[in-house]
């Protein structure tokens, strides 16, 4: 309630007819409002009283009025008594409903609750050819708790000069927040002045809890404080926008886990199919092995070794390789050796017993050599060398190798080229 938006008479009730007064006048900035003004110093025991209208609380547990007045200062007053009066009463009645007439509630202090004593700052004693210069006090009060549907007003004169030129009731709340990554709703302030109102919190869509539970506390200025628990974003989306919303990764992005990271760029040789991506596909030909980070570049398998050389002794062999071209991105080479022993004309290949032995061994060579011993005399051998990567086993495709034929007991050292490539 705001006495000053009134647009027409206030039509408040006063006991007795002849205390308060309803007037035209003006505020502080000359605006037109009406007000209510009593002065009836030079009869003593006074007891004027003035009530508003029924104002309905509308959920609120405390209820704040601001009055805005004047007093006249009773030493600038001649022959005034000793019972005139610059303070004036006041308090407040509950209903459930509008049943106030002109002797009910009974015009005293029980049923009515008293708030306080007003008193002015500043009392007015000047006069000048256009009147009197007030001085406008504004004084703030609050009461609680409340708990019936509405209450009404009352403003008690017991001998003053005073002009009553504004009310204002209201109450606190927090508004509506979204604070680390949850929305509060508007919440009412408590029923007294130091109480803190919890409110849970529920997380922006695509958040998700991190702490629980979620809550804020409305104080009673209608402030949030003491902020508990909070949410993240999911994977997927990134906050933005103050941390209000929580937005899917653009395409050619991705975030991997919950949390305040921005959403990041697809590794190398690797794309989004759709917004909100939690990691990034691999294009055609190009694997991530099961080890490998979310946010490592897709990487494929080598191509084969290159220049292969052997060195033949009796039964026994050195081979020895450069690297490959490609190593398809990765530092995860390694080398296997394949060993057929074939008949003549080498059409009928078949793998080599367990008897050949392989120094330092046969697969996951890490260093581009091996001896082989042990071969059977006067045979024909193809041994093909394989260059293989953490993504091999990913592949579809057969890894890549150089392939060398020898015979055993054919000495001296022969520089092979390579003699294919196979998938």
């Amino acid at each position: 309630m705001d006495s000053t938006t009134a647009t027409a008479e206030l039509g408040w009730t006063v006991h007795p007819v002849s205390g308060w007064e309803e007037v035209s006048g003006y505020d502080e900035n000359m605006n037109t409002i009406r007000t209510y003004q009593v002065c009836n110093v030079f009869e003593s025991s006074q007891n004027n009283w003035l009530r508003t209208k029924y104002i309905r609380r509308r959920g609120a547990h405390r209820i704040h009025v601001e009055m805005k007045f004047s007093v006249r200062d009773c030493s600038s007053i001649p022959n005034v008594p000793g019972s005139c009066k610059e303070t004036f009463n006041l308090y407040y009645y509950e209903s459930d409903y509008d049943a106030a007439t002109k002797s009910f509630p009974t015009w005293m202090e029980n049923p009515w609750a008293k708030v306080d004593t007003i008193a002015a700052d500043e009392s007015f004693s000047q006069v000048d050819l256009g009147g009197r210069v007030m001085k406008i006090n504004t004084e703030v009060r609050s009461f609680g708790p409340v708990s019936k549907n509405g209450f009404y007003l009352a403003f008690q004169d017991y001998g003053g000069c005073m002009s009553l030129i504004a009310v204002r009731v209201f109450y606190r709340k927090c508004l509506r927040i979204i604070q680390n990554g949850a929305i509060f709703q508007e919440t009412l302030s408590g029923a007294e002045s130091t109480s803190l109102v919890a409110a849970r919190g529920t997380c922006i869509p695509n958040a998700e809890e991190v702490d629980v539970p979620i809550k804020l506390y409305c104080n009673g200025d209608g402030e949030w404080l003491v902020p508990i628990g909070r949410c993240m974003c999911k994977s997927g989306y990134e906050s933005v926008e103050n941390g209000t919303v929580c937005r899917g990764c653009p395409s050619g992005t991705f975030k991997a886990n919950q949390g305040d990271e921005s959403c990041v760029h697809c590794p190398i040789n690797s794309r989004t199919t759709s917004e909100g991506a939690t990691n990034c596909v691999c294009r055609n030909s190009y694997y991530r092995a099961d080890s490998d980070p979310l946010d490592m570049p897709c990487t494929t398998i080598p191509s084969a070794p290159q220049a292969v050389i052997s060195s033949v002794n009796e039964t026994s062999l050195m081979l020895e390789w450069s690297p490959p071209r490609d190593s398809g991105g990765r530092e995860d080479l390694v080398y296997n050796i394949i060993c057929k022993s074939c008949g003549s004309g080498r059409r009928a290949c078949t793998r080599c017993g367990d008897n050949v032995q392989f120094t330092p061994r046969q697969l996951g060579l890490t260093e581009p050599h091996v001896y082989i011993s042990d071969l059977l005399a006067h045979t024909q051998y193809t041994f093909e060398i394989q260059a293989v990567n953490g993504v091999t086993d990913q592949s579809p495709f057969s890894p890549h190798f150089a392939s060398v034929n020898i015979t055993t007991n054919q000495a001296g050292k022969n520089l092979h080229s390579l003699r294919g490539s196979s998938q």
